[in-house]
């Protein structure tokens, strides 16, 4: 699986990002899953939380 997608909530006083494919049950368990989205998502959510503190000088 090679999903690339990020979702993100605005609007929260905390930054939340999640991976767009959900849980992606279909998978599990079969060893085809990747690690991807997850990892961009994590990206997106170091690059928010360093912008906030940028701002916050």
């Amino acid at each position: 699986m090679d999903v690339r997608g990020v979702n993100i909530t605005l609007g929260l006083p905390i930054i939340r990002v999640s991976v767009d494919h959900g849980t992606a049950r279909e998978v599990a368990g079969k060893g085809i899953a990747s690690e991807q989205a997850m990892s961009i998502s994590i990206d997106y959510a170091i690059r928010m939380a360093q912008r906030r503190s940028s701002q916050k000088l």
